[in-house]
């Protein structure tokens, strides 16, 4: 049987630091903390809900982060 793969780290970041930032701002603070993946979402979306590590998730309106979460 083949081993467990052992994902990547992730930044040590908290995402509720990103909840009222402009959304280009937000991007730009998680590529500088080490996310290598950033979406933006508008509210309500659907998403599949596989996880992916070094992924950060923002949920926009109005060009505001409203909600953000890891995966």
């Amino acid at each position: 049987m083949a081993p467990i793969p052992t994902p990547p780290e992730q930044p040590d970041d908290a995402p509720d630091s990103y909840v009222g930032l402009g959304a280009h701002a937000a991007e730009q603070q998680a590529r500088e903390r080490g996310w290598t993946t950033v979406r933006a979402l508008p509210p309500g979306s659907i998403i599949t809900m596989e996880y992916v590590a070094g992924r950060l998730n923002f949920e926009v309106r109005d060009d505001v982060v409203i909600r953000c979460w890891k995966g």
